[in-house]
């Protein structure tokens, strides 16, 4: 398991969900004369964990925010892990539940990965895969796009993609890859069963070796004159088409 280099989180709803999460948090900064109701609520619950509570100017929360959107509120938090492809197992046998996994191939955007994740926690994921190459890492953009999911969501790294669709396989996972050119729609494809979704970068889409590697592609029906959809919304399309199977 290999340590999540950002510390902070940014934003009250990302900050209210990783207090409720158990999240282990040093201190939490608050910019002087902000206050609303949620900021109160945060206030509330870290006084409850005994997590030191913080006021200063807003340059100062300006120069520690990487998202430049911080909303008034940062919070210094201890550096958690990514998890392995046996924890997402164990949550789906904890669940009772078929596995049920999105695969992110080259997404670059940490706002695309923070909206699929936060997709995928609604869907009912069980976890979210990705690259250690060529992608974007876990981050503080990442975790306030996420909006609080990041908190509630498996997130495994991985050296090789391939090599990993390939175990899941051998564990009984079909993958689908996600294509304009799919050779079966969504609602064709069956994803009732053991299933992974990969999602392809923003600009080039699935790569070569990834694509060979899946079981199928499969791809959303939109009009011909429609461009193709942003990466995290084609992601929320086929992740909630599955759980329309799965009902």
């Amino acid at each position: 398991m290999e340590d999540i280099k950002s510390s902070f989180i940014e934003g009250k709803h990302a900050v209210l969900e990783a207090l409720r999460a158990g999240r282990v948090i040093d201190k939490i900064y608050f910019q002087k004369e902000l206050s609303d109701a949620q900021l109160s609520r945060i206030r509330s619950e870290a006084k409850k964990k005994g997590v030191l509570c913080v006021e200063c100017d807003k340059r100062k929360l300006d120069t520690m925010s990487e998202t430049k959107v911080h909303q008034g509120i940062i919070a210094s938090a201890a550096q958690t892990s990514y998890s392995s492809l046996d924890d997402i197992f164990r949550a789906a046998s904890e669940r009772e539940e078929k596995p049920f996994i999105v695969i992110c191939d080259g997404i670059e955007d940490p706002h695309n990965l923070g909206a699929i994740i936060r997709s995928a926690a609604a869907s009912g994921v069980h976890g979210v895969i990705i690259s250690k190459h060529y992608s974007v890492g876990l981050n503080a953009t990442v975790a306030k796009a996420a909006a609080g999911a990041l908190e509630h969501m498996l997130i495994v790294k991985v050296a090789n993609l391939t090599n990993a669709i390939k175990e899941l396989q051998n564990r009984g996972v079909w993958v689908f890859a996600s294509a304009a050119d799919g050779d079966r729609t969504m609602y064709e494809a069956d994803l009732k069963g053991s299933c992974a979704i990969v999602i392809g970068s923003e600009g080039s889409g699935i790569s070569r070796l990834v694509r060979q590697t899946c079981d199928f592609t499969v791809r959303i029906p939109i009009r011909t004159e429609t461009e193709s959809l942003n990466a995290s919304v084609a992601a929320a399309v086929l992740m909630f088409e599955a759980v329309r199977q799965r009902q």
